[in-house]
């Protein structure tokens, strides 16, 4: 499979769309920023475009457009609680290195 998603975060993911009431499904995608070059992007789709990949993956819609997919093959969603801290992680094979931040990351 192209790309993966772990229960925990599959569970977050339907609990958004839920508390949003409409919602195709979620966008993971990239865009220019930091200092190592590519953040991740997370947003709410209502409408596919093109150049759209769908993959429905236990139940969640998650979608990737061409551009982005090359760097995102191979990904794993993640949802992780530390502490008070929680969020989503990008386990992406394909990353070589992460700025000290956190931010970004190089391919």
């Amino acid at each position: 499979m192209a790309i993966s998603i772990t229960p925990a975060a599959a569970e977050r993911v339907k609990s958004f769309l839920e508390s949003r009431g409409k919602g195709l499904g979620l966008r993971l995608g990239l865009r220019t920023s930091g200092c190592s070059g590519m953040a991740y992007v997370l947003e709410f789709v209502d409408d596919l475009n093109d150049d759209d990949e769908l993959y429905d993956i236990d139940g969640v819609k998650i979608i990737i457009d061409a551009k982005s997919f090359i760097y995102l093959q191979g990904i794993e969603l993640d949802f992780v609680k530390e502490g008070l801290n929680e969020g989503f992680q990008f386990n992406n094979p394909n990353a070589k290195g992460e700025c000290g931040c956190g931010e970004s990351f190089t391919v």
